[in-house]
Parts: C-alpha cells; sequence; structure tokens
C-alpha cells in the first residue's frame, strides 16, 4: 500500500515547483498504469477506432508524430517525457530517429533507462543539454504545463532548433473567458499549470516562432476519458485500491467528474500546437 500525506499531496500541487511535481508524479503516475496497463502518462485522443485507454493513447502519439513531420526528421527530443513509453512507439514507428529523452524526474527517465537505441538526459526543460542549432524536431506531449517559467523552455528550444525545426507542444488549457474559480475542485487536482489558451500563444509568438496549426482536441480527450472511467470505475477502483488509500480513488473520481463538466462547459481544453521559427 502506498503511504500518501495528503498534505503533501495538497502542498506539491499548490506550490508546483520542479520537487513538488517530481514528488507528484513519483508517487501518483502508478495510478494511470494501473488504470490503463501501460506506461503512457497522456489522456489519449478518442475516437470510435480507439474506446480504451491504450488505444487512445498511442492514438494521440500518431496524430501528434503526423503534426510533427516525424516522417522527415532526424533528431528528437522529448521533454518531460515520462516513463519513455511514446519514445519508444516513436521509435518503434520511426526507426531511423535519433530520440532524446529529457526528464527532470531521475526515477521516471531511470524506468526506461534499457532501451538501447533512446539518449536518456535527467535536466530540466528549461536548461537543455544540447549545443545551438542541433536538433530537429522539440517536441513535449502533455508535459509543457508543468515547465517554470514555461517561456524558458520555449526560448531554450529555439536555441537548439535548426532553422528548418519544429517545435509540437500537446497541453491542456483553459480558455479564455475562464475564471480560475470556475475550475472548482481541478485547481487542486489539475497539477499543473492552468495556462490559458491566449498565453501560450503570446509565449510562443514573442519567442521568436510562428504557430502554422492549432488544433482545439479536447472533446476528443476529456469526456471520453471520463466516460471510459464512470463505466468502469469499479474495475477500476479495485485496482487502485490495491496499492493506494481509498481516499484517493474517492478525489480522482470527483475531479474526473468535474474535467467532464469543464470541458462540456468550454472552461479547459486540450490543444495541438506546430510552431515554426
Amino acid at each position: 500500500m502506498v503511504i500518501i500525506n495528503p498534505i503533501d499531496v495538497i502542498l506539491w500541487t499548490l506550490r508546483r515547483n520542479e520537487k513538488d511535481v517530481i514528488s507528484l508524479y513519483s508517487t501518483l503516475s502508478p495510478i494511470m498504469q494501473l488504470a490503463t496497463g501501460g506506461n503512457m502518462l497522456n489522456f489519449g485522443y478518442w475516437d470510435d477506432d480507439n474506446q480504451d485507454p491504450l488505444s487512445a493513447q498511442e492514438n494521440l502519439c500518431i496524430k501528434f508524430a503526423a503534426l510533427a513531420e516525424l516522417e522527415t526528421a532526424k533528431t528528437v527530443l522529448d521533454v518531460g517525457s515520462g516513463l519513455s513509453a511514446p519514445a519508444i512507439f516513436w521509435k518503434n514507428n520511426f526507426q531511423n530517429l535519433a530520440i532524446s529523452c529529457v526528464n527532470i524526474n531521475y526515477s521516471q527517465l531511470s524506468h526506461s533507462r534499457t532501451q538501447q537505441d533512446i539518449e536518456f538526459f535527467n535536466s530540466s526543460s528549461t536548461k537543455l543539454p544540447f549545443s545551438k542549432d542541433s536538433i530537429d524536431r522539440v517536441l513535449a506531449l502533455e508535459s509543457a504545463q508543468h515547465f517554470k517559467p514555461l517561456s524558458e523552455f520555449i526560448s531554450e528550444s529555439k536555441r537548439v532548433l535548426t532553422d528548418s525545426g519544429l517545435l509540437v507542444l500537446a497541453i491542456p488549457v483553459t480558455l479564455n473567458t475562464t475564471s480560475i474559480k470556475k475550475l472548482g475542485l481541478l485547481k487542486f487536482t489539475w497539477s499543473s499549470e492552468h495556462y490559458s489558451l491566449d498565453h501560450i500563444r503570446h509565449l510562443i509568438e514573442s519567442n521568436g516562432f510562428y504557430i502554422s496549426q492549432e488544433k482545439l482536441i479536447g472533446s476528443s480527450v476529456y469526456v471520453p476519458l471520463a466516460n471510459y472511467y464512470l463505466d468502469n470505475r469499479s474495475t477500476l477502483r479495485n485496482s487502485i485500491l490495491e496499492e493506494y488509500p481509498s481516499y484517493v480513488e474517492k478525489i480522482l473520481f470527483r475531479s474526473i467528474q468535474k474535467m467532464k463538466r469543464a470541458s462540456e462547459e468550454k472552461i479547459i481544453d486540450y490543444v495541438l500546437f506546430k510552431c515554426h521559427l
């Protein structure tokens, strides 16, 4: 049984500095693994052909890869790479890619370091350990919401990218008319920065990029994910309770309900950005 001090979780969520994010993900990421049966930590892209978590998560990786034009890339940074499952997925599909995973969370990074054809770097998103003009693609798949300050990550991406390189993001956002009060419980359980869509656009453009594609896909992310959990709660709850106290699942359940409502009410969305220099 994983022992969690609720006060620690509250502090990690409220402060959200690098050490807090590491602690939070080290403690709670296994919930996603228990719920999905895999190592991908993204919410997935759900459609008629992808109605289970693993399939939806791979579908998001496929759509993200197409947006990033990975078929023509040579050198790729996956920043905030989690358990490296997306990078492994991309490497298996684009074998000529030279992929490097960058993650400040060493315990997550070490999870997949036996993967011989991927490089792993324990480093911050705001201090990328690569030389100027050396990378074709900088990718942040559902991770940039944790980068502080986000502007420094975008600036670092500009530094390491070649002139023809791409910065590609998949990131949860609040919509422009959203009051922080409307997030309700998500203010505390959405354990990242609550960046607005306009704010991210501004940071991207003010750091020398232009946005060639922007796709809001929240309706294919939040609601079907929530419906899957609600429809299968009994089974998923039993799996979670094998490792976590019951209050953790109860908070997760209420958060998922709120996430679904917030998406339906256009309080939150999920955006894909393709950015050129």
